[in-house]
């Protein structure tokens, strides 16, 4: 019979040094959490059978959110430190019909493990019944006492620990139970190391990095998306562009005021993040959307890709019309645009041309714009 592996992922901090309000593991970025991210690692993994997350309960409901979708999560109650958390889904293990035979345990602060890593974890547990990922110190290592260098430590032989972790089930769980009262540890490694043996170590990974302060959530992952949009001359005195109010003998149908600029910008946001287009969240068929301020949605539509992880790094549009002449009024564009997804007057380009009088363009019936933009991961 091939053996059994679950996974335990304790999540049940709140993160204080990042600063943020909710539970760090449950922020957006990039994209999804990182919550997400961790889970997706293990519960695809053909050998994982069952996932511990290790939550609060007043963050439950978020935590089962951001795993939806994934087979054999189950929640356990997370404890007042690490270690009771751990010891928790440990024994939340024990009492399934079919306990694992090896477990993973895994920070779900670590959203950037690789299926290498946990091969790595799998295979070397199988061989020397434990597993801890590590790295090997490549700076000069100190020890330091009221803020000075006390002494200098020599880095051969000295490792930074990662996590997964991987153990024989049986005498992990036998080791947390034995924990006395005066024990302090920061990983399982410790309470393997004190109550078992000591670990065998395997390679980690620089990427797999613990999300500790804000600014570990930003990435380096960006997206881009790119967005249409095409409205008809109908009766009226102006157009709008970008938030710009443009006198014309003709104005443009739409159900909003018809800035296919603002519209252009909005959708490619939404096809970067990844998120259905504007019509989604601003049908054409609700009546409070009737002569909208483009230019207000497109902020309403900045906020929720924000929420998602992103942030708008720059804007690249063009807008396609036989007329109005376009060029004095540029400049107003970019400021609004600018303004409205909160970057740089410099990183927003718009640029005007003719369709040289062919189509329907060129016969005066509409106008079209095109717009590029990129998005960076962040906090």
């Amino acid at each position: 019979m091939s053996a059994r592996f679950a996974a335990v992922l304790p999540a049940a901090g709140v993160g204080a040094r990042a600063g943020f309000a909710e539970n760090k593991v449950l922020r957006p970025f990039g994209g999804a959490s990182a919550l997400r991210r961790s889970a997706s690692a293990f519960a695809l993994h053909p050998l994982i059978g069952t996932v511990a997350v290790c939550v609060a309960e007043a963050d439950r409901a978020a935590a089962a959110r951001e795993t939806a979708g994934l087979n054999g999560v189950i929640f356990v109650p997370g404890g007042e430190t690490r270690t009771q958390s751990v010891k928790n889904a440990l024994e939340a293990l024990a009492a399934l019909p079919c306990p694992p035979d090896y477990v993973l345990i895994h920070d779900a602060a670590r959203p950037f493990v690789g299926r290498r890593l946990i091969d790595g974890c799998i295979e070397t547990v199988r061989q020397f019944g434990s597993a801890v990922c590590a790295l090997p110190c490549t700076d000069t290592a100190v020890r330091a006492q009221c803020g000075f260098i006390a002494e200098s430590v020599p880095r051969e032989g000295l490792f930074t620990v990662q996590t997964p972790q991987g153990f024989a089930f049986p005498a992990l769980l036998e080791a947390y139970r034995k924990i006395a009262p005066g024990d302090n540890f920061t990983d399982d490694a410790g309470v393997y190391a004190k109550y078992v043996a000591p670990p065998r170590l395997f390679a980690g990974e620089a990427r797999n990095k613990k999300l500790t302060f804000a600014e570990d959530f930003i990435m380096d992952e960006t997206r881009t998306g790119i967005g249409v949009d095409t409205h008809a001359f109908c009766a009226g005195d102006h157009i709008v562009l970008g938030g710009v109010r443009i006198p014309h003998e003709r104005g443009l149908r739409a159900h909003s005021d018809g800035d296919a600029l603002c519209h252009a910008v909005t959708d490619a946001l939404l096809s970067a993040a990844g998120l259905p287009d504007i019509g989604h969240y601003f049908p054409d068929t609700d009546p409070q959307y009737a002569g909208a301020d483009s230019l207000a949605l497109l902020k309403e539509v900045r906020a929720i890709v924000e929420r998602e992880g992103w942030k708008a790094c720059n804007v690249s549009a063009s807008v396609v019309a036989e007329r109005p002449k376009l060029a004095p009024h540029i400049a107003q564009m970019k400021r609004n645009i600018a303004d409205a997804l909160q970057i740089q007057e410099n990183a927003v380009g718009i640029a005007a041309g003719t369709n040289e009088g062919l189509g329907y363009i060129g016969r005066g019936e509409g106008i079209t714009a095109i717009a590029n933009v990129l998005l960076r991961g962040g906090a």
